[in-house]
């Protein structure tokens, strides 16, 4: 009768730990999906794109790893964050900063605290009519 109480308990435990990474892989992919756009508009000089400019407010969460296919630039409002780009050191944005990334640059953006949330400003340039989901590529 043990032995099933201790085969629960593991099955129990490998069940929530399935759970939990699962939870966060997916809501590490969630990122640019629950920005609030606050801009776009027409490039006059480069046809068929358009500048966005959205409001991301991830709460203790992180980007997941991921690759724009143009540029992107964030500024920080309030709070930091923690920005892992492929082959570079980690590094600190804090509130009042700004970084930048480029096509095919492998990063994870990563929300410095986890109680306080991060509000920060992204402007992306990307093809005209380009969904949300479409401005972040998820990297292996």
């Amino acid at each position: 009768m043990k032995r099933v109480y201790f085969l629960l308990a593991i099955a129990l435990a490998m069940g929530t730990v399935v759970g939990v990474l699962g939870s966060r892989l997916l809501s590490a992919q969630e990122g640019l999906k629950s920005g609030t756009i606050l801009q776009r508009t027409d490039l006059a000089s480069a046809k068929g794109m358009e500048a966005i400019l959205l409001r991301n407010v991830p709460p203790g969460k992180e980007s997941g790893k991921h690759t724009q296919s143009g540029n992107e630039i964030v500024y920080v409002l309030d709070g930091s964050v923690v920005l892992e780009v492929q082959g570079k050191p980690p590094k600190t944005v804090e509130a009042g900063e700004a970084f930048t990334t480029g096509p095919g640059q492998v990063h994870n953006v990563k929300n410095a605290s986890t109680t306080a949330p991060v509000k920060a400003l992204a402007f992306y340039i990307a093809k005209k009519g380009a969904a949300l989901e479409e401005l972040a590529v998820p990297a292996k």
